[in-house]
């Protein structure tokens, strides 16, 4: 157990920067035994802040070579070394500092800073990797202008990369060379960044709105260069959009991505050169999915829109995360709904929070979206930040309108062009440009928690009224034990018995819309319609306009009717999922013979025949609830019965709707190419959804047809499913004979192999824990390389439940020794394995007690990284 807690810190201790540094002038001279920084930086006291101060650099793992003050050397007395940095005490109001150290970035496993991948050096700076590097003022309040110089054997590293614009290069002696990037727009350090490599460059340009032409570059291992044309294409779709819809402009004269397979994160928007995990950049049918291909569109979305909203306006400190990260995932959502099915993309967001983010606001590491402490803010990278920071910007576009919206954003960044602010002042730059007091409003960036939406009604048909009555509550969560009501924009409507929308009438107005958005401000309010011919069916929150959970009433024929004829796509996927976890609850703890309520097998009948409605919606209305949602739906979940209802209802299902699974498969079948349109993407999410039940009641019919595909496929999607359809079957011959022969085809591509691999560690016929335990002795596994640890680790414990939560406790043991040995190496991985057990509490007893001896286990580890002991720390004590 570490002998001392690490260190709290509180937003409430915020203070300015006593000092600001206006230019920085760094030199990298890049060796094989390490790297020598040479740091030149113009400094001038805050007027802001008090007087006197001594000058205090972040500084981490750095030997310090030398150290000069307006071009002179300090002797040893005047400055110190300390265990976090380095502290000068006799400075003047402006000076400049010159900071010489060595760096090994060949050691480097926690990767951040600088280090090496696949013998390329690349840097991760975001949120303190700075100081890694060099000595600096590690914080996003401090903003200042680079020059960088990088210096690099040619034959080795003939591409030499950083932020902004490259303004010189040439050779020098024993076969180096140097390139000089000059950024002119001042940036918080955290998004710096530097890459030296033997790299192939995919070249592209981009025409602005006001006619500049921007050099677009991107960067991969030279057996990478055919997977670089969907990125350049939605990057180029990224800056269009950005310009008709935000009217933000790209400001320099080059963009580049680069790929790198060892990577913490998705992706880092450094000003100018964007760094990705290259399995979130890289793509050719025949190895990426059209998830995928969904998902890297969406992710360069996002770093490119970084490029206004978190790098020119920036972070005040890192409580003020979800300003950047936030507001971006709104606007990358926004995209990706224009460039494919609003409402599937509507779905996918409220899946995502509905079972992770809902279960992060009711466990240990609760925290509002605006956190009020951390101890490593590398774990408050959360889904509350990005995805319910994301919820919070959506409802604030809910309740100005597009229009006021689009002014709010155009003040705020004119407002605050090359500042760090915080996210009242987005929220107040939304009043100022609206005129609409969000006063109330602003709590939901203050409290934590999921507020819950009780609804009750009552139908009057001699005065035709319906009374609609709301009530919110947010159960305490760690440090916030009483809440204030929120601001909830509660969108609705009422649908009559012939499926029409019904005119929402209220007293004294004389508009009538078929749908409208109630302000719900107080714990509790009324609502009543009139002019309501008829008893309605309500349909709840459309369009899940508010991160809520509602509660209401619903029958299973209310639900039935709102599958078949609800208007909004969204409450009609929801209505189908409420009814499935109702026939799924009702089986946990009933006898094996019971059997699936008829109403349930219709529905999803009429589903797979239905060829008028979205497709695309269709293939999601077929997704059963997963054991994640309806073990975030538990009070106490018994993991174990969870997944036996499931799988009963599932078994049901496919055995009842056999016939028309393998009409629905037939019928989306195609031989053409490729296509990435929404509806060629239907059609296969269909084909592979029908043939998935097929081979989860081991139909020979279906195993034929998997076979058929896996050895006939055109595209990765089209593979990958036959291939997770067979792992899923009882079929084990076809099994073992697919995986050997997918990993055969593509042992050479890494990003593939993740795949391969987590499909195996996700089965639950595949991946028991011996299984999983043999896929971290393969000879593809590496220890070093994040996706391969989520791909295995990750995938094991995040979705593989029935394996991970065996009774006997084995899968716990198992994730808390290799988080343990994980620990001294990347802490931040570590960290966010740690997830699965920190809501120990939610689970029956037969799981609780397993769960929280691995967390204890990992707890007393004597040197436990902070990382690490802030999630274990917070879920013990709860």
């Amino acid at each position: 157990m570490r002998t001392s807690q690490p260190q709290t810190i509180y937003l409430k201790d915020y203070k300015v920067p006593p000092f600001l540094v206006d230019h920085v002038d760094l030199r990298f001279e890049l060796f094989e035994e390490g790297a020598r920084v040479y740091n030149s930086m113009e400094i001038r006291r805050n007027p802001d802040a008090e007087s006197g101060q001594s000058l205090e650099l972040d500084g981490e793992g750095l030997e310090l070579e030398g150290l000069t003050l307006n071009g002179l050397p300090l002797a040893d007395d005047d400055f110190e070394v300390t265990s976090g940095g380095l502290r000068v005490d006799k400075v003047s109001d402006k000076f400049t500092l010159g900071v010489v150290t060595w760096i090994l970035p060949q050691d480097n496993t926690r990767l951040e800073g600088l280090y090496k991948s696949s013998g390329m050096f690349c840097t991760q700076c975001e949120a303190e990797g700075f100081r890694w590097i060099t000595y600096f003022p590690d914080r996003p309040d401090v903003m200042a202008r680079f020059r960088t110089r990088v210096e690099a054997d040619k034959a080795r590293y003939p591409v030499l990369l950083s932020n902004g614009n490259d303004v010189e290069k040439g050779d020098l002696e024993d076969g180096r060379h140097f390139v000089t990037w000059e950024d002119p727009f001042p940036k918080p350090c955290y998004l710096f960044a530097l890459v030296a490599g033997d790299l192939a460059e995919k070249k592209d340009t981009f025409t602005t709105q006001s006619g500049r032409e921007i050099d677009l570059r991107m960067y991969v291992e030279p057996r990478n260069a055919a997977k670089c044309d969907h990125a350049l294409d939605s990057l180029k779709r990224s800056m269009r959009w950005d310009e008709q819809i935000y009217g933000r402009e790209y400001d320099l004269d080059i963009f580049m991505i680069v790929a790198v397979d060892d990577f913490n994160m998705g992706a880092m928007e450094n000003k100018g050169l964007n760094i990705f995990n290259s399995s979130c950049v890289l793509a050719t049918p025949d190895t990426a999915t059209d998830l995928a291909f969904q998902r890297i569109e969406a992710i360069v979305a996002h770093e490119y829109f970084h490029n206004w909203s978190g790098n020119r306006v920036t972070c005040r400190d890192w409580f003020q995360l979800s300003l950047k990260e936030g507001f971006t995932v709104f606007r990358d959502s926004q995209f990706s709904s224009d460039m494919g099915s609003p409402t599937v993309k509507r779905i996918e967001d409220a899946t995502l929070l509905r079972t992770a983010q809902f279960a992060e606001d009711s466990g240990p590491m609760a925290h509002p979206v605006r956190p009020d402490s951390y101890i490593e803010i590398s774990n408050f990278y959360t889904l509350t930040v990005y995805e319910k920071g994301a919820e919070v910007v959506r409802m604030i576009h809910t309740l100005l309108g597009e229009e006021d919206f689009r002014k709010g954003s155009d003040l705020y960044f004119e407002r605050h062009d090359g500042q760090a602010v915080t996210t009242d002042d987005f929220v107040k730059a939304m009043e100022d440009a609206s005129g609409r007091d969000l006063t109330q409003f602003r709590r939901w960036y203050q409290q934590a928690g999921t507020p819950i939406v009780d609804v009750s009604d009552a139908y009057d048909p001699d005065a035709k009224t319906y009374t609609l009555t709301l009530r919110q509550r947010i159960p305490a969560t760690p440090g916030q034990e009483t809440k204030q009501p929120q601001h909830i924009p509660f969108a609705l409507g009422l649908v009559g018995e012939h499926g029409e929308d019904l005119p929402l009438k209220l007293q004294g107005e004389d508009d009538a819309p078929a749908q409208r958005v109630l302000d719900l401000t107080d714990e509790q309010q009324t609502f009543v319609f009139h002019d309501v011919a008829a008893q309605p069916v309500p349909s709840l929150l459309r369009g899940f306009s508010a991160p809520v959970k509602v509660h209401y009433p619903w029958t299973r024929d209310q639900l039935l009717f709102l599958m078949s004829h609800d208007s909004d796509g969204f409450n009609r996927w929801d209505a189908g999922q409420r009814l499935a976890v109702d026939v799924i609850q009702s089986m946990v703890d009933e006898p094996q013979e019971r059997t699936v309520d008829p109403r349930l097998v219709t529905a999803f009948r009429q589903l797979l025949s239905d060829t008028d409605l979205d497709q695309a919606l269709v293939a999601k209305m077929l997704q059963l609830p997963s054991e994640a949602y309806l073990i975030e739906l538990a009070d106490e979940a018994d993991v174990q019965a969870i997944h036996k209802a499931r799988t009963r209802v599932l078994n049901q299902l496919a055995l009842e709707l056999r016939d028309e699974l393998v009409a629905c498969y037939l019928r989306n079948r195609e031989d053409g190419p490729y296509e990435p349109t929404p509806q060629a993407i239907a059609r296969r999410s269909l084909k592979n959804t029908a043939l998935a039940w097929l081979l989860h009641i081991n139909d020979e019919e279906g195993r034929m047809l998997a076979r058929q595909q896996f050895e006939n496929a055109g595209n990765m999607t089209d593979q990958s499913g036959a291939l997770r359809a067979l792992v899923n079957s009882e079929f084990e011959e076809d099994r073992d004979t697919a995986l050997a022969s997918f990993y055969d085809r593509f042992r050479e591509d890494p990003q593939v192999v993740e795949q391969w691999f987590a499909i195996q560690a996700s089965s639950v016929r595949a991946g028991t824990l011996p299984a999983v335990e043999a896929l971290l002795t393969h000879e593809a596994f590496d220890w070093k390389n994040p996706n391969k640890i989520r791909s295995v680790i990750g995938a094991f414990a995040g979705q593989n439940l029935a394996n991970f939560h065996a009774t006997d406790g084995s899968g716990y043991r198992f994730l808390a020794q290799h988080i343990l040995s994980l620990d001294s190496s990347n802490p931040q991985i570590a960290a966010r394995l740690v997830s699965p057990l920190t809501r120990w509490r939610n689970y029956s007893q037969a799981y609780r007690d397993g769960m929280r001896a691995a967390l204890e286990q990992i707890h007393a580890k004597p040197d436990l990284s902070k990382d690490v002991y802030e999630v274990v720390h917070k879920s013990l004590k709860g």
